[in-house]
């Protein structure tokens, strides 16, 4: 069986209505006639949406394949003992430029229940953002179900959520029954359990053109809907360079951030997991075993498990965000 090696994935492209260009002209995603490119899956298991490798003798076996050849030698023993064949994130690029639904995604125990899935956990990284952006995150303060209701009715929602400015470089973390949804002029990385359990709560009164509204569901969110209030939605973290600055740390994935302007020498000889690479700024020269591979901006790697040493070497300033799960 041949060595192992850092893959690519072909970029799976979603068209949906919010969708704009950044993914083309500024992560050089290849788009091709698709008009309003949402959202681009780097790294994917959901069943209609299965990653298919694009670089070195793998290519053109999609994900499913080669975790069923390589098992933990890809994503690390412990983790193919749990998910099998199944890989148990998703790896996406977002751009939004219209307003994205008002939505919550159910936890575990609820998405097995109603739907035999994985619940939704996840995380956003802002890329770029135009001025004065916005996204909602949570409840600007503590309401309860009949309080929502209310609002919900009132088509007044807006009035108890909790809206930020952003800018590039934050962080906010999404946990599963938290209400949110991404404004217009944002560009984002977003790295989530595998998962497409959505429960849309609010659309904007938006209209296809055949007039009819995007499927709502009210009902199934009631019990999904985490309604305390926090008092910070956002992730802050420091921000240095040449160092690994860890963002968020929980069961489903553990994603750090690195900030480079010299040569790097990452060891994971002590975890037993996949790494996930996605290249936010800059480029680099990935070093490993006695080869190399560039990687650009919006270039996403996947690092196998028994790959433990790497050297980047980079070209300018890289910002990097490291996924894995431990």
């Amino acid at each position: 069986m041949n060595e192992l090696y850092p893959l690519k994935f072909k970029p799976i492209i979603k068209e949906i209505i919010w969708g704009g260009e950044k993914l083309k002209t500024l992560l050089n995603k290849d788009t091709g006639i698709v008009q309003k490119a949402a959202e681009s899956w780097e790294i994917s298991a959901i069943q209609d949406s299965i990653s298919v490798v694009s670089n070195g003798y793998l290519a053109g076996n999609n994900l499913e394949e080669i975790i069923e050849i390589y098992m933990g030698d890809l994503v690390g023993d412990k983790i193919y003992e749990i998910f099998g064949i199944e890989f148990p994130l998703l790896i996406k690029y977002i751009d939004a430029q219209d307003n994205l639904s008002i939505q919550v995604h159910p936890d575990d125990k609820l998405a097995r229940e109603r739907h035999n899935a994985y619940g939704k956990t996840e995380m956003w990284y802002i890329v770029q953002a135009e001025k004065d952006a916005s996204l909602i995150s949570g409840f600007s303060k503590k309401v309860n179900k009949e309080i929502y209701l209310k609002h919900f009715k009132e088509k007044t929602l807006q009035n108890i959520l909790n809206t930020e400015i952003v800018k590039p470089g934050d962080v906010f973390y999404i946990p599963a029954g938290r209400v949110h949804a991404i404004g217009p002029g944002i560009l984002l990385a977003e790295i989530q359990q595998t998962s497409d359990v959505t429960y849309r709560i609010y659309d904007w009164d938006r209209k296809d053109k055949n007039g009819k509204g995007r499927e709502l569901h009210t009902d199934l969110a009631l019990d999904a809907i985490d309604y305390e209030f926090y008092d910070n939605y956002k992730t802050t973290y420091p921000k240095k360079l040449n160092k690994t600055e860890n963002l968020i740390k929980n069961k489903y994935f553990t994603t750090n951030i690195i900030q480079f302007d010299k040569i790097l020498e990452k060891d994971y000889s002590a975890i037993d997991s996949f790494i996930i690479y996605m290249c936010t700024e800059g480029s680099f020269i990935l070093d490993y075993k006695h080869d190399t591979l560039k990687v650009n901006k919006g270039d996403t790697l996947l690092i196998p498990a028994t790959l433990k040493e790497q050297v980047l070497l980079p070209d300018e300033k890289c910002t990097l965000l490291e996924v894995y799960i431990s």
